[in-house]
């Protein structure tokens, strides 16, 4: 869930054995054989991150020369996850780190130090770590309230990720306390979501429930992108196209975080609508691994001939994110199972990804490589064991039709 001010789990995942260049070399087989010349010298064929501006620039470079003024690390670093979220790049949750260092392996630093910490851990996967915080943190009363709230909120995405759904929810009742009240309306709103959505996944509240409830808060909070891209998601758990195509392009639109970028380039792709997922993904952030791998996937489609250049820069990126011990499971499964048919190593990277993390989309990438290597039966009971009833939490988990075609199978509302 993209919980509201915490980190998006975007762009990003995992562990996998085997080197991502290696991998994609081997999967892009003709699609790496002719390189892409642009047509014009006007053609644009990478866009680079935006360097910080001249005042987070002086702010880094006067703490490098104290590194011990806790109020400007933390401000350095807050700027630096902010970039991060915004621009997807990873660099700079290294950034924010580094300027966390004189705390970075205190046992007992400074809250908002933790709080920053259990932020980049999360970003990184390494979710026991954070949670070690997040858990100190939502637990001493002499934290203060606004932060002890947001400590709870990335506890419960981080919960939400790993696919701890009972505690998930219990974290998201805990927001509700009295003692939060006072945080204001906006927590009170972001636990309520978060429980409905959560209750649903769960099987605990029908879908077109937590649709209702969900319709109900935003109107307390119409132009609330988070809640958007919430209701955005559960539509297209339910198969409702016309709502989701509308919320998708609230939640994406002037602005949008790659995380709402991201997920509306996969509801068009997912239709059989590559040309205008490519131009979804080709505003903004477009350097964002998320974004990348969708604008890979467009361009394959389209047969276009920049689809070599585009999944050369992602396989060094993910070759990269490897070297640091940061694998990105999801992408390289992905990229297997649709630019590389290679739906048996899709399936393996599936699962190792889906031992780390649990949405829905990891559901979804789960189940659609199951189909195509022909492992449905094991895809079931890993999915049974996250939810009792997958396919009524999620139109996109359904049974297939038996007639799968070489690339793949259709499921309800996929074309390929």
């Amino acid at each position: 869930m993209p919980i509201a001010s915490a980190p998006p789990h975007t762009a990003s995942r995992l562990r996998a054995p085997r080197l991502a260049l290696i991998l994609l070399l081997a999967l892009a087989g003709p699609l790496l054989a002719a390189p892409f010349t642009p047509a014009s010298d006007a053609e644009v064929v990478e866009r680079l991150p935006a360097r910080p501006g001249l005042a987070e620039r002086r702010a880094r470079a006067e703490l490098q020369r104290d590194p011990s003024r806790l109020p400007l690390a933390l401000s350095v670093a807050r700027e630096a996850i902010d970039r991060a979220r915004r621009e997807g790049d990873p660099r700079e949750y290294g950034a924010a780190q580094a300027a966390l260092s004189p705390w970075w392996a205190q046992r007992e630093a400074p809250a908002p130090v933790r709080l920053l910490r259990a932020t980049i851990l999360q970003a990184r996967h390494e979710f026991a770590p954070a949670l070690l915080d997040l858990h100190a943190l939502v637990g001493d009363a002499s934290v203060p309230l606004a932060l002890r709230a947001q400590a709870g909120l990335t506890q419960v995405a981080v919960l939400q990720v790993q696919g701890r759904l009972a505690e998930a929810a219990r974290a998201c009742r805990a927001l509700q306390a009295p003692e939060l009240a006072a945080a204001g309306a906006g927590l009170a709103r972001a636990a309520e979501v978060c429980a409905v959505e959560i209750d649903s996944l769960r099987g605990d509240l029908d879908p077109r429930q937590a649709d209702l409830r969900l319709d109900a808060l935003a109107r307390q909070a119409p132009d609330d992108r988070w809640l958007a891209l919430v209701r955005a998601e559960l539509a297209v758990r339910l198969g409702d196209d016309t709502e989701a195509e509308r919320l998708l392009a609230q939640a994406a639109g002037q602005g949008g975080d790659p995380y709402a970028q991201a997920a509306r380039a996969d509801w068009l792709l997912d239709r059989g609508r590559a040309a205008e997922a490519l131009a979804a993904v080709s505003v903004g952030p477009v350097e964002a691994d998320a974004l990348q791998l969708r604008r890979a996937i467009a361009l394959h489609r389209l047969g276009d001939a920049r689809a070599a250049a585009v999944l050369s820069g992602m396989t060094a990126r993910l070759d990269a994110a490897r070297r640091r011990g940061e694998p990105h499971l999801r992408e390289e499964a992905r990229l297997a199972l649709d630019v590389g048919r290679d739906p048996a190593r899709a399936w393996t990277l599936a699962q190792e990804n889906w031992a780390g993390q649990r949405e829905p989309a990891d559901a979804v990438l789960l189940w659609r490589s199951a189909l195509r290597a022909g492992q449905t039966a094991q895809a079931v009971r890993l999915l049974q064991a996250w939810t009792r009833d997958p396919a009524r939490v999620d139109v996109r988990l359904r049974a297939a039709p038996t007639d799968a075609a070489a690339d793949g199978v259709r499921r309800p509302g996929e074309r390929t």
